[in-house]
């Protein structure tokens, strides 16, 4: 379960750009984002060229779409990591495993199903901005596949050693963190303790060579 956003008024003010190429789409999450006063939209694009010139803005946060005219919203991913320190947050109707693990590799924040309801858009869009990785469950069942396959080695390179994989307690819980839950609900969700828990996390931090739950969620995603 995604872990609840903050009250609305304890939400910190936030400048949003929407790329999708539906306009009635558009104008829905438009009117979502709208009901949170902490939220401003400063620009709409239909297609990646038109999102590309809204990078200048610098804004907090992309609510981006996949399928769009000139490509995939997540090529674009990349240009606004290195020009900016906005969130790029997927929301799309493509819920299929290649294209969820392609967004997040790609660098984007969180990956929602065009099918969540406005209070989980809105949550999403609270936990990104928070530093948070929001995936929407079926989703990330995907994760969870790939973060329970052995790892693949590339030859010539020597097997990995046991304590560079992750285990499946570690696996479970990366994949509890993918749905938005909090140390304290992972410690439940898994029946441990949130001690065992950060030392769960540090583990897979070195291991995976990141530094916050984000980035291990996007290299585990990769694997």
């Amino acid at each position: 379960m995604t872990e609840p956003a903050s009250p609305p008024d304890a939400r910190p003010s936030a400048r949003i750009v929407i790329i999708e190429d539906d306009p009635v789409v558009r104008q829905y999450f438009l009117r979502i984002i709208a009901t949170e006063p902490a939220y401003d939209i400063i620009g709409m694009a239909p297609d990646l060229a038109a999102g590309r010139a809204l990078i200048r803005l610098e804004p907090d946060l992309f609510l981006m779409d996949i399928g769009l005219p000139d490509g995939n919203g997540f090529d674009l991913v990349p240009e606004i990591k290195a020009a900016c320190a906005a969130k790029a947050l997927i929301i799309s109707t493509f819920g299929d495993r290649d294209t969820v693990v392609k967004a997040l590799s790609a660098g984007a924040d969180g990956y929602l199903l065009k099918d969540s309801t406005p209070a989980q858009v809105l949550d999403a869009i609270a936990i990104t901005l928070d530093g948070g990785a929001p995936v929407s469950p079926a989703a990330a069942v995907y994760l969870l596949e790939l973060l329970r396959q052995p790892q693949p080695v590339a030859a010539p390179a020597p097997t990995p050693s046991s304590d560079e994989r992750l285990t499946a307690r570690e696996a479970e819980l990366l994949a509890a963190f993918a749905e938005g839950q909090s140390y304290k609900e992972a410690a439940r969700t898994l029946g441990i303790s949130p001690h065992t828990v950060g030392n769960h996390v540090k583990s897979i931090y070195r291991k995976l060579e990141v530094n916050s739950r984000s980035e291990a969620i996007r290299a585990a995603g990769s694997l």
